[in-house]
């Protein structure tokens, strides 16, 4: 996450991430569904009104990182060196996702999130809007010629990717065994050279 510059700036992120905290700590001892708003708000100090103008919904507090992640992911795609191939570039951050996601700290938070039909919702949600905004970055890059389709296509792929490789026995070959299948697909996308 990019650290905040300015006194104002830090003492929101700070604030923010005081919530999150709270919140996970809350749903992870008594159950999502069992804690309240109000009760989040009252536990970490502030008015229901500052909760919300960090986090727009309950299931947003669990998915405190999404604006990261997601942001993470565009970069993978503008943020590469001139020349250095799409692909490999989203392998890396999907793989580092991953890592992050399946850390044995992170079991209760997806146990949690595979026991609430509202959380799953919401994590599907997320997903798509991730792939939007991947797919968007891609079809943005000048020197890609893939036409919106194959952009589209191959950011879905990259997000479902990372979804099926946290779920795998072996998270890490998933992801190279996914990226593999994700490779062929954007080579068939290129333009046929010129005779």
């Amino acid at each position: 996450m990019t650290e905040p510059s300015g006194r104002r700036e830090r003492k929101k992120a700070a604030t923010r991430q005081k919530i999150a905290d709270t919140a996970l700590r809350l749903f992870l001892e008594r159950g999502y569904d069992a804690v309240g708003i109000r009760e989040v708000a009252a536990e970490a100090d502030v008015a229901v009104t500052t909760l919300f103008s960090h986090f727009a919904s309950k299931e947003a507090l669990v998915f405190e990182q999404d604006a990261d992640f997601e942001q993470r992911l565009t970069l993978a795609a503008t943020g590469r060196a001139p020349h250095e191939p799409l692909i490999p570039a989203l392998r890396r951050e999907i793989q580092a996702l991953v890592r992050h996601c399946t850390a044995d700290s992170a079991a209760p938070i997806w146990h949690m999130i595979d026991g609430s039909p509202a959380l799953r919702e919401y994590e599907e949600s997320m997903r798509l809007r991730h792939a939007e905004s991947l797919a968007a970055a891609i079809a943005a890059d000048p020197d890609l010629t893939q036409s919106t389709t194959a952009c589209h296509t191959i950011a879905r792929f990259a997000i479902d990717a990372y979804s099926l490789a946290r779920e795998a026995a072996d998270p890490q070959a998933a992801v190279d065994e996914i990226f593999r299948m994700i490779e062929a697909a954007w080579e068939v996308t290129q333009p046929a050279p010129r005779a």
